[in-house]
């Protein structure tokens, strides 16, 4: 019977799980606060359109 040797322990599993997790966390923010920070071009005035009524069809 061949022994193996378990050199991992659970708690610094769990402490690099935080750690990924918080790294992800802070990229995931990061990257929400730098596109906010783009101008976007947007039009300058604003778009109407009138629908005449005759198109309407009522149903019931």
């Amino acid at each position: 019977m061949q022994f193996n040797k378990n050199t991992s322990s659970s708690r610094t599993n769990v402490i690099a799980i935080i750690i990924k997790s918080m790294i992800g966390l802070i990229v995931i923010l990061g990257l929400v606060f730098f596109i906010n920070k783009v101008d976007f071009p947007a039009p300058k005035k604003e778009i109407e359109k009138t629908i005449p009524n005759e198109n309407f069809k009522i149903v019931k």
